[in-house]
């Protein structure tokens, strides 16, 4: 807000010693002045600050929607590393994150949520790390909300005790870890009292919509996750819509690029990354911007493998962009980028993209001619052929565009059925308790 120019005391040197007459004009100036300043704004809820920390081995896919569905919520999210005196880790399926801050310089911070993320072995690192136990034991002594989420409840929140009395879940293959004073159950997302927990990476998003309907109530978590195209019914299975059917049999280990970008859409990149890593593929990440480390649309830091021009040097069975404003701008921006693109789409070999990338990267520069595509519903107006727009993947030929965040995991799964069958999708889907 604008501050008002001093006017009282350039007055009060101008006038003193003041006569009567000119004291009673001050006097009356200033009360006009007092009267016509701008009332203090009503001030605005205090801010929730959330604590997620990271360690190797964090299933990066838990980690990353958790703090991409909180920033959306407004939360001040600390992402910190558990790792001593370093802030960059190696989360699972060769995914890097770097963290906003080291656990041990926030010892003393106070928070509002702390959220574990799982993965083995970060949860076993959570458990073992003393200045971590000490800061959720503190916080749940005060009665805050804390929640954990796959290998995280049973592997550090149950051995810490602090799941003692309460209902809990936890991934299926570590439910029998859960302590006996614990009463389990198969819930997708479970709270009890002030305590939240969930299943797996397929759980995550609804998990984290939870803790913003914790934090802020069902209204805020309702404009959260409208945007972002979740699933109308969790644990369904999933499906694509299909056209121009043509085999996408490449092999037993794909190669496969994703780029990312200063604002990619760090849950969509992390998910489609993760997932094909599951099922076995080889996905190179690679960098747009001078660095490998990209700051992505909620301010998640991910570290790609490799910078675009040597990326370049390869060829690939498969290339796919994530979305995110940003990110999709960023890749239809680089001529090198889209001339790969067009190459791969001229040779009939694989490529796709989501939310803002269908209509922002590939639209512009021809690479939907002649097919059906989706993307983010909000840009629905910017596809040539808005046909199939509603679906939430799509496949044409050698294609295939999906729609948003809350899409991804379909849209991964989509691909790993096309390169590697049915039963591969569906099995990757029951371990992450997708379906």
């Amino acid at each position: 807000m604008a501050t008002r120019p001093p006017v009282f005391s350039t007055l009060t040197a101008s006038f003193s010693p003041s006569p009567p007459h000119l004291l009673r004009r001050l006097q009356t100036l200033t009360r006009a002045l007092a009267s016509s300043s701008p009332q203090p704004m009503a001030s605005s809820p205090p801010l929730k600050k959330v604590l997620v920390p990271i360690a190797n081995g964090t299933e990066p896919m838990e980690a990353v929607i958790t703090i991409d569905v909180l920033r959306r919520a407004g939360a001040d999210v600390a992402v910190a590393s558990v790792e001593p005196g370093a802030a960059q880790v190696a989360a699972s399926w060769g995914v890097k994150l770097a963290a906003d801050a080291l656990l041990a310089d926030l010892a003393e911070a106070d928070f509002d949520l702390i959220s574990l993320p799982g993965g083995m072995p970060g949860a076993s690192t959570f458990r073992d790390c003393k200045i971590l136990e000490n800061i959720v034991k503190k916080h749940a002594e005060k009665g805050k909300l804390y929640a954990a989420v796959c290998a995280a409840p049973a592997v550090a929140l149950g051995a810490w005790g602090l799941l003692n009395g309460l209902k809990a879940t936890c991934h299926p293959s570590v439910m029998d870890k859960l302590p006996s004073e614990v009463q389990a159950v198969e819930s997708r997302v479970q709270i009890d009292g002030n305590c939240v927990t969930s299943r797996g990476p397929g759980t995550t998003m609804e998990y984290s919509v939870v803790l913003v309907e914790q934090l802020y109530g069902k209204e805020k978590a309702d404009e959260v996750a409208g945007p972002m195209v979740m699933r109308p019914q969790h644990g369904a299975e999933f499906s694509m819509k299909e056209l121009n059917s043509t085999s996408w049999n490449v092999g037993e280990n794909p190669q496969i690029l994703v780029p990312i970008a200063n604002g990619t859409e760090e849950m969509e990149a992390v998910m489609i990354i993760d997932i094909l890593r599951r099922a076995k593929a080889n996905v190179v990440v690679a960098s747009l911007e001078g660095t490998l480390e990209i700051v992505a649309s909620r301010n998640v830091k991910m570290v790609a493998d490799v910078l675009l021009d040597d990326a370049l040097k390869q060829q690939y069975d498969l290339i796919l962009l994530p979305g995110g404003l940003g990110g999709a701008q960023a890749y239809a921006k680089s001529d090198k980028l889209i001339g790969l693109i067009k190459k791969q789409a001229e040779a009939s070999k694989l490529y796709g993209a989501i939310c803002a990338s269908p209509a922002i990267a590939l639209e512009p520069h021809g690479l939907l001619k002649g097919k059906k595509a989706t993307s983010y519903p909000a840009m629905w107006s910017k596809l040539a052929d808005q046909s199939e727009c509603e679906n939430r993947v799509v496949v044409d030929g050698n294609m295939i565009t999906s729609q948003g965040p809350g899409t991804s995991m379909e849209f991964s799964l989509a691909i790993v059925e096309k390169l590697f069958g049915r039963e591969r999708a569906f099995e990757l889907a029951k371990s992450m308790v997708f379906v």
